[in-house]
């Protein structure tokens, strides 16, 4: 059996959306009890990630290591048409991933206890995000 779904998340901007409840909720109506839930994102400057969920020192700390390892307006990016975020975000992207798969078992996600699944919005400004949820299995 396959379900999907597109999810719409709007961000703020820079940071981590919690959409574990919302990917939850297309596990459960899929009525799949054992399978798996892939989470793709439809965008190039932003990722998902599954982190810690208890303590969002963890998120911010995240932001810093990715501010260092792609800041933002760096004089040798080329690309910078949208902004000096626009490059950065694009190399956050790649340094994270645009896809995740989860383990479904009984009819839910199978996270570990400190765990949730994020969208990691890379751009400064707000923006309206893609996320397909597909579940596999019976």
């Amino acid at each position: 059996m396959a379900h999907q779904r597109i999810l719409e998340v709007s961000t703020p901007g820079r940071g981590t959306r919690d959409i574990t409840e919302a990917v939850g909720k297309v596990v459960a109506e899929s009525g799949v009890q054992c399978g798996l839930a892939h989470v793709f994102v439809q965008h190039t400057s932003c990722s998902l990630t599954i982190t810690e969920n208890a303590d969002p020192d963890v998120r911010r700390d995240l932001e810093t290591i990715m501010a260092r390892l792609a800041p933002d307006g760096d004089p040798d990016y080329r690309h910078d048409t949208e902004g000096p975020d626009d490059m950065a975000a694009h190399a956050r992207s790649v340094l994270t991933d645009a896809g995740l798969t989860v383990p479904v078992g009984g009819g839910r996600l199978l996270l570990g206890t400190w765990q949730g699944i994020y969208l990691w919005e890379h751009r400064t400004s707000a923006h309206r995000r893609r996320v397909v949820v597909t579940v596999l299995g019976g």
